[in-house]
């Protein structure tokens, strides 16, 4: 691997690093699409190194931050961990049989459907939010 690659995937990680800490995006939307355009690699291998990106070390600092900000609820966070780990597996068994570019398409619809539901469509539920954690931040100070 060339020095240019090294800095190249150094860069793409720090930028999805970010907006993950950021926006509590996974590194799926900003590391797949930059690593299949700019690095050149295929979907496939994109989608398994932004999973195996990840695991538990790499996250850990964004979640002690949110988590001193009161932004984590450990409470439901194993029943989402199951979900998680039982939809990752039929999700890549699932991709993994599917061709390539069937793939790519039904990355960009959902990030497509994504944008306009955040845009347009994601306004009742905001209210409630921010005051559960207005209450939240209050207790844990």
């Amino acid at each position: 691997m060339d020095v240019q690659t090294m800095i190249s995937l150094v860069i793409v990680g720090m930028f999805a690093g970010m907006l993950s800490g950021l926006v509590g995006i996974g590194g799926g939307i900003i590391l797949v699409p930059a690593l299949v355009f700019i690095l050149g690699f295929s979907q496939m291998n994109a989608q398994g190194t932004s999973l195996a990106l990840i695991m538990f070390p790499v996250g850990i600092l964004s979640v002690i931050q949110y988590y001193k900000h009161g932004y984590v609820d450990f409470k439901i966070l194993p029943l989402i961990a199951i979900g998680y780990i039982a939809g990752s597996f039929w999700g890549s068994r699932i991709s993994t049989h599917l061709p390539q570019e069937i793939i790519k398409k039904i990355f960009a619809v959902l990030l497509i459907v994504i944008a306009i539901k955040m845009m347009f469509f994601d306004k009742s539920n905001q209210k409630k939010i921010t005051m559960q954690n207005s209450s939240r931040n209050k207790l844990n100070r």
